[in-house]
């Protein structure tokens, strides 16, 4: 991963490619790994025709040679140009399979949700661009974005979001799994168990034939419950009484209420507060195939029932290389504070190759150019903090980091930005939530473009997920008896 060359947490790739004039494929070596036969790839790029789901799939093939064979390839591109040779019938007509370590090269599937050009830097929804989404919409209207296709009308919104209200509480028995968890347990880990038991309390959800309707409930079910799912995590942790959804707020209003808010006090969302959050719930919604979608979708393609799949996907958001970042940002910027402050020494071990440490939420693994949605948060960054009066010394250390890395060359030269995390962790940090919660927080932003992803790969009738290997291991011997062993 080019994050740990760089001495980062997630540093960018470059964008494959386009086709190599020669590749080498395997022939046997010591470890069992073929390599040293000639492979030729000569694509001829001429006029295009429509697929069914709006890629194109051009007329003339992509050529490899192997062993003296050639074999013709598909060309296909997206609605936004990019291009990928279609491999699905290799192995049928040549025996070869490719191997992509990371699948920085593999297109898994084609999907119309989310598009992204890490070389421009830019993210689209359905085709609307992440500024003017995270500027002008609410976090409901984007999952409604994410599932439909199109932004709702006003009946249509209110619909979608009376179902949400309609399914915002969770069965009493639910609750009591809570007490059973350890008190230091993290609140991902609760969250992904508890998110897979809802499968047991709606049985009808397990039926993967179900009529679309039923389908729809499920998701409705879903995206109400996280929320109260979460809140209930936080207040069990704390050992405070449980709060009960309220039908009066907004769906992100009414998530700070369920966290925030005390039986014994009425209690006031900070405007401040819910649109810092609203922002940041909609930047998190859907990022194409990341890990967590790609587990989703993976999980799904087994026709297990929606819950599963996403608790498999929290389960995978939960990884530090994946939407963990954001906690190990801060537990990062509390290091270097109790080591005295000086960040200049943390930044130079940063890049030492030689020291094991790493400057977490800076770079990408998409992006080469600076993450739109770290732009947005920035910016959002700095008016909550101005408008709060936050004074955290993390959050100061924060900033200077920010700017020592935005002018020394070894950050600029590779590229690497502060990051989507570096930004998020700071404010959930200055708006009162707690570092282990935060991971949880991009897991709710992230719940409707997971259920988005699995929606379409239900709808395309996609086959299960079975990647191939090449295998390593030593060759074919004979059971030795125990006696004859040395």
């Amino acid at each position: 991963m080019t994050g740990r060359q760089d001495r980062t947490c997630g540093a960018s790739s470059g964008r494959p490619a386009s086709f190599p004039p020669r590749l080498r494929t395997p022939a046997r070596s010591d470890n069992g790994v073929r390599d040293g036969r000639d492979v030729t790839f000569a694509p001829v790029l001429t006029e295009t025709h429509s697929t069914t789901d709006h890629a194109q799939a051009m007329s003339e093939k992509a050529k490899i040679i192997l062993e003296g064979k050639t074999y013709e390839l598909p060309v296909i591109v997206g609605s936004e140009g990019e291009k990928a040779i279609d491999i699905s019938r290799l192995r049928e007509e040549s025996g070869y399979i490719t191997l992509d370590l990371g699948y920085k090269n593999t297109g898994a599937t084609t999907s119309a949700i989310t598009f992204l050009d890490g070389e421009e830097g830019i993210l689209h929804y359905r085709g609307y661009p992440i500024e003017q989404l995270a500027e002008k919409s609410t976090f409901l209207e984007v999952a409604y974005l994410l599932l439909h296709g199109d932004l709702p009308n006003k009946r249509q919104m209110e619909e979608f979001q009376g179902n949400i209200r309609y399914h915002s509480l969770v069965h009493e028995d639910l609750k009591r799994f809570f007490e059973f968890f350890p008190n230091n347990a993290h609140p991902m880990g609760i969250l992904s168990a508890m998110v897979n038991s809802l499968s047991t309390f709606y049985p009808k959800s397990q039926d993967p034939h179900r009529p679309m309707k039923d389908r729809e409930r499920t998701i409705f079910r879903l995206i109400a419950k996280m929320p109260t799912l979460a809140a209930i995590s936080y207040k069990n942790n704390l050992g405070h009484p449980y709060m009960y959804p309220s039908n009066k707020l907004s769906y992100v209003d009414n998530f700070l209420y369920m966290m925030f808010g005390l039986p014994t006090e009425e209690y006031h969302v900070d405007p401040v507060v819910s649109d810092a959050l609203n922002k940041l719930l909609i930047l998190h919604a859907d990022h194409e195939q990341n890990c967590s979608a790609s587990t989703v979708r993976m999980v799904g393609s087994s026709q297990a029932n929606l819950y599963s799949a996403v608790s498999a996907g929290i389960a995978a958001l939960w990884g530090p290389l994946h939407g963990g970042a954001n906690q190990e940002v801060i537990e990062m910027l509390e290091t270097i504070r109790n080591d005295g402050g000086d960040i200049q020494k943390w930044v130079n071990k940063a890049k030492d190759k030689n020291d094991p440490f790493r400057l977490f939420g800076f770079g990408h693994r998409v992006y080469k150019n600076f993450d739109p949605r770290a732009r947005i948060i920035k910016k959002a960054c700095d008016d909550v903090l101005g408008k709060l009066g936050v004074s955290d010394p993390v959050l100061d250390i924060a900033k200077q980091l920010e700017e020592i890395a935005l002018k020394d060359d070894y950050f600029v030269s590779r590229k690497l930005y502060p990051n989507v995390d570096f930004y998020s962790g700071i404010i959930y940090r200055a708006i009162g939530i707690p570092t282990r919660m935060f991971t949880v927080m991009f897991a709710m932003g992230r719940l409707p473009g997971w259920i988005a992803q699995w929606k379409e790969m239900v709808e395309n009738k996609e086959p299960i997920g079975r990647p191939r290997q090449i295998y390593t291991g030593i060759t074919k011997r004979d059971y030795v008896p125990m006696k004859d062993r040395p």
